[in-house]
C-alpha cells in the first residue's frame, strides 16, 4: 500500500539565509554593510557572508560568472521586516535617498508599507513595516484584498 500524501514529512523552517550571485562580493559587502548595517562575518576568495548580528550569516555575495546579466528571471525580491515605528521605517526610507540608493516604490500591502529599493547590482530588497501583527488576521486581509499591492505616496524622513 503506498504512503499517504498527509504522512509525508514537511519542512518546518527555523531560519532563512538567501544567497546572491554578485560582480564583485568585496564591493556589494561594502554597499551591505553600509545600507543594511550587515557585517562580514566569513569570506573567501569567490564568496563572502554576512550577518544583521544575530544568525553566523543571512546573506551570502557569490561572484558570478564573467558577462553573467542582472535581471530577468530569478528573485523577485527578499523582505527585511523591520523594527520600530512608521516614522523609523520613514527614516530609513530616509537613509536610502541620502545614500543614493534607487528606490524602485512604495506600497500599501493593507498589512503594512513596502519600500522597495536595489542593491549595486540591481537585487530588490524590501523593507516592511507590518502594521497588522496577528498572522491570522494577515492571512484573513491578505485574501481579503487579494494581496494587494497599492502605490502610496510616504514622506521619508531624514536624519
Amino acid at each position: 500500500m503506498p504512503a499517504d500524501p498527509q504522512d509525508a514529512p514537511k519542512p518546518r523552517v527555523r531560519r532563512t539565509h538567501l544567497s546572491l550571485f554578485v560582480r564583485d562580493p568585496e564591493a556589494s559587502a561594502k554597499w551591505y554593510e553600509d545600507v543594511l548595517g550587515m557585517e562580514v562575518t566569513a569570506r573567501g576568495p569567490q564568496w563572502v557572508f554576512l550577518s544583521f548580528g544575530k544568525k553566523h550569516h543571512d546573506i551570502a555575495l557569490i561572484r558570478a560568472e564573467d558577462g553573467a546579466a542582472a535581471g530577468g528571471l530569478g528573485l523577485q525580491h527578499y523582505g527585511l521586516e523591520v523594527e520600530g515605528d512608521l516614522d523609523e521605517w520613514r527614516r530609513l526610507y530616509g537613509m536610502l535617498l541620502a545614500k543614493g540608493v534607487p528606490v524602485v516604490k512604495t506600497t500599501d500591502h493593507k498589512i503594512g508599507f513596502g519600500l522597495y529599493f536595489t542593491d549595486p547590482d540591481g537585487n530588490r530588497f524590501e523593507f516592511f513595516h507590518e502594521t497588522v501583527t496577528d498572522d491570522e488576521e494577515g492571512k484573513r486581509v491578505l485574501g481579503l484584498y487579494g494581496a494587494p499591492s497599492e502605490p502610496v505616496e510616504i514622506e521619508p524622513l531624514r536624519g
